[in-house]
């Protein structure tokens, strides 16, 4: 029995095991707060003991990337809403009184980023900005189009952005598909924009990158990671979504030949083999559709949480039984290499086909809360810790 549970032990520290996190066991209690009022079933969620989650905001139609200003606005991006907005809590209850819709109709304005006063939006093939945007949140500014030349392609064509430490936008760039290999470069990559000088276009980072929809750069070592979704109609288990790691520019990550670092394409593989491309950095769970990337920062939540990595995964589409629907959490050690991937909080879905939220984006709030945007609940979640 005691072999039994150290082979147990030994395979949920292995950082390769590509099995779902799923395969762990939830938290065993509720941890909705005790002051939630709202319609949403917060007491199906588990987390671990000391933490509780509530809502920020509720009825935020197709919520999804989240961009917190300097000034306390939470700007909200959307996919199939085509809407931007901003929400406000003026009277500090960690709760949003104020909304604001600063922008309708447009083309999967997902991405959402702030830069000196600014408000930077990606469409599918734009980026715009609305100047000032604190200043005019009841009556926003038209847009400033910064590039509208970005790739037109609706498949996967949903962007996130972010301002790197270097102070540029990255901009990720879809594959506009499946599984193909497009001639243009800029498909299946990172790139990154000099706003200042957007007429010398976007400069591509990292390549081989199938569908990253979250990226951030470690506080540490100030290196990339990024999650990217695996491609479909391989079977339920095949491949695996991926964690991975960019500690310099100019890397491939293998896509279309090869998936999660060792599985060479059906159609592509033979063009090149596995080893000519840099593996995940953790395999996820397949087909769990990761999407938002956040390194724990929080002072206020137990120190074996800094500075790991917290993935919103939105859950699998086209699997026979379902995973995903959770936050997960990689941990990482001093040399920055992963250590475990688990469940964090769990239970949008219920009963393996019962999904009620969808996880999206996250985002740290100055209390030292953590925001969890959800684009199918409509809903922008607020998870605390108290001991």
């Amino acid at each position: 029995m005691r072999l039994f549970f150290l082979l147990l032990l030994f395979g949920q520290l292995a950082c390769t095991t590509p099995s779902p996190p799923t395969a762990r066991p939830p938290a065993p209690v509720s941890a909705v707060a005790e002051s939630y009022r709202g319609k949403l079933p917060l007491d199906k969620i588990s987390l671990p003991p000391g933490f509780h989650i509530t809502t920020y905001a509720e009825g935020v139609k197709n919520a999804r990337s989240l961009c917190l200003s300097p000034a306390g606005t939470l700007f909200v991006g959307t996919r199939d809403a085509g809407n931007v907005y901003a929400l406000r809590d003026t009277n500090g209850d960690q709760l949003a009184d104020l909304r604001y819709t600063l922008a309708t109709g447009l083309n999967m304005p997902n991405g959402v980023a702030v830069r000196n006063g600014s408000l930077y939006v990606a469409e599918v093939s734009r980026i715009l900005r609305f100047d000032a945007i604190e200043n005019r949140l009841a009556d926003p500014p038209a847009p400033v189009v910064v590039y509208d030349r970005y790739p037109t392609d609706g498949h996967h064509g949903w962007k996130y952005i972010a301002f790197g430490p270097d102070g540029k936008l990255y901009v990720p760039v879809g594959a506009p598909c499946n599984i193909c290999e497009p001639e243009n470069p800029v498909y299946c990559s990172i790139t990154r924009l000099d706003t200042d000088h957007p007429d010398r276009g976007p400069e591509i980072v990292q390549h081989g990158i199938r569908n990253s929809v979250g990226f951030n750069w470690d506080p540490l070592t100030g290196e990339l990671w990024f999650t990217d979704n695996g491609r479909d109609y391989l079977g339920d288990n095949l491949p695996a979504c991926e964690l991975n790691h960019a500690p310099r520019n100019g890397m491939h990550f293998g896509y279309p030949y090869c998936h999660q670092g060792d599985l060479q394409d059906p159609k592509f593989g033979d063009k090149r083999p596995c080893s000519d491309f840099t593996p995940p950095a953790r395999k996820l769970g397949p087909h769990v559709a990761p999407l938002g990337l956040e390194f724990g920062k929080s002072s206020n939540w137990p120190a074996a949480y800094k500075n790991q990595i917290f993935i919103a995964e939105h859950g699998s589409w086209n699997r026979t039984d379902k995973i995903g629907y959770q936050l997960s959490l990689v941990k990482l050690d001093a040399e920055r290499h992963c250590t475990a991937y688990e469940p964090f909080a769990t239970g949008w879905l219920q009963g393996g086909s019962d999904v009620w939220g969808r996880p999206v984006d996250l985002e740290w709030m100055p209390d030292g809360s953590l925001l969890v945007s959800d684009d199918y609940a409509d809903a922008i979640y607020r998870i605390y810790y108290t001991p």
